[in-house]
């Protein structure tokens, strides 16, 4: 241990009883050890250990307090401090887990010092901050690792659908204008391999006539906000017409474009219809929301209107998710109009709300039709936002005020219990009416609406005599 004359002259000149309030206030806790190991006393500096049961610990062998691999370190420790004047020289620190009452090991870290009259001190420092710190950084350094290997699979994923999807794709840097990504559609489109397609100016793979468009299409994703431009009619360096889209995004700091070639499929470049384009613009642009999903009810398609309707940044960001995502009851209304769907009827005029991303709720009406005999199946789905259409008054509506003025009427005349269990039931009655009409009498779909049992269902319907209930209705 290195001092300084000055230094050890100040503390020589301090009374005892102010170097042991210095020394106790300097460290967690002190103890004061004779020749035998055992504890005569103890003095605790710190709050957090001073909540601690010490009790027992005076009068006690050190090595009897301490877990069974530290023993060692304190026998290690007390010959250090009754050895000769170079081993104590060395003035080790070891660390030492005490065994608490809890059944929880407390880590401290010992050093001791000559007291006079064949004793030591001592002197520890609570280790457990720099335990929870040492937690927090392993916690901190698993779920790295844990995002790390996420983004590798998710990578993987990309990487596996980018090669697998048939329609021409290229990944544009948005500074140079060269092809950094391209999926084998695009190569086989341009006659080129994937590798000749790297670092190719985008230009180059389509005619000197279609430079410009192209060109003016990705400046104009530049100088505005939106995230899709519409979509221009190219030729490719081969000559072939084909309807070029392209969307903006930014990755890693650089704005990248990304260049699709819709309509054409691997092995035949054949571009879509002119009596289809305008149908698809249409639907593009149209003011009700549409989406087309796969049978399961992931999207596959969705227009402008949709993406705004539920606060999206552009209409791609549906693509891959569950149309049930959005619906307002959710995991309930998609399973009824499913149900109706997948035996070919269409559903027409369903009400229900969307919920945007933000959480924000919407009320829509839901028109679907299913095309399940096409090559690749799929279900339209039309939402069409009332919340802006003048208010009128419903069928059940105007039942309800009836049924209010009626109830006044029993006012004075009936106690108010019995007024209010015929209330009770009124309103039951009204909510399983109108869950049967929202699932078109499907009592499966009402019960599951509703919160009920199907049984419990039954049970009600029987009551208030809604419709003809079979035998087996309650199995």
């Amino acid at each position: 241990m290195i001092t300084t004359a000055p230094l050890t002259q100040a503390f020589a000149a301090l009374p005892p009883e102010e170097s042991a309030a210095l020394l106790i206030a300097a460290t967690d806790i002190t103890l004061l050890i004779d020749k035998q190991g055992t504890i005569r006393d103890l003095q605790v500096g710190s709050a957090e250990l001073a909540d601690m049961d010490h009790s027992d610990w005076v009068g006690r062998s050190w090595s009897d307090i301490v877990s069974i691999e530290s023993r060692p370190k304190v026998k290690a420790l007390l010959n250090e401090a009754f050895g000769s004047q170079e081993q104590h020289a060395a003035n080790r620190w070891r660390h030492i887990n005490h065994t608490t009452t809890q059944g929880q090991d407390l880590p401290l870290l010992y050093s001791v010092l000559p007291a006079g009259e064949g004793h030591v001190l001592a002197i520890g420092r609570d280790l457990r901050p720099f335990t929870r710190i040492q937690e927090r950084l392993i916690a901190a350094q698993q779920a790295m690792q844990r995002d790390y290997v996420r983004l590798r699979q998710l990578e993987s994923r990309f990487r596996a659908l980018f090669q697998a999807i048939a329609e021409p794709v290229l990944i544009v840097d948005a500074s140079s204008l060269k092809v950094v990504e391209a999926n084998p559609a695009a190569a086989e489109l341009f006659s080129e391999t994937v590798r000749k397609l790297f670092g190719r100016q985008i230009t180059d793979c389509f005619d000197t006539g279609s430079g410009p468009k192209l060109q003016t299409l990705l400046d104009s994703l530049r100088g505005t906000r939106q995230s899709e431009a519409t979509p221009q009619r190219l030729t490719t360096a081969a000559g072939l017409g084909v309807d070029v889209s392209a969307s903006i995004f930014r990755l890693d700091g650089s704005t990248l474009f990304l260049v699709r070639i819709p309509g054409l499929q691997s092995g035949a470049a054949e571009p879509l219809t002119t009596a289809r384009r305008p149908l698809i613009d249409a639907v593009d642009h149209a003011p009700d929301a549409f989406v087309v999903t796969e049978p399961s009810g992931r999207v596959l398609y969705a227009n402008l209107a949709f993406a705004e309707l539920v606060q999206l940044d552009s209409p791609e960001a549906a693509i891959g998710e569950s149309l049930d995502l959005w619906l307002g009851r959710s995991g309930v209304d998609l399973g009824v109009m499913m149900a109706s769907l997948r035996q070919g009827d269409a559903v027409r005029l369903f009400p229900t709300l969307i919920r945007s991303r933000f959480g924000n709720e919407t009320s829509v009406e839901i028109s679907a039709a299913p095309v399940l005999d096409a090559r690749t199946p799929c279900l339209g789905f039309t939402l069409r936002d009332i919340d802006r259409r003048p208010q009128t008054e419903t069928r059940e509506g105007s039942g309800l005020s009836r049924a209010v003025g009626q109830l006044t009427e029993l006012v004075g005349r009936v106690p108010l219990k019995d007024i209010v269990g015929q209330t009770t039931d009124m309103i039951e009655q009204m909510c399983i009416e109108a869950a049967l009409h929202l699932t078109r009498d499907n009592r499966a779909a009402a019960a599951e609406m509703l919160g009920l049992s199907r049984q419990s269902l039954y049970v009600k319907l029987r009551r208030y005599g809604l419709g003809d209930i079979g035998a087996d209705d309650g199995q």
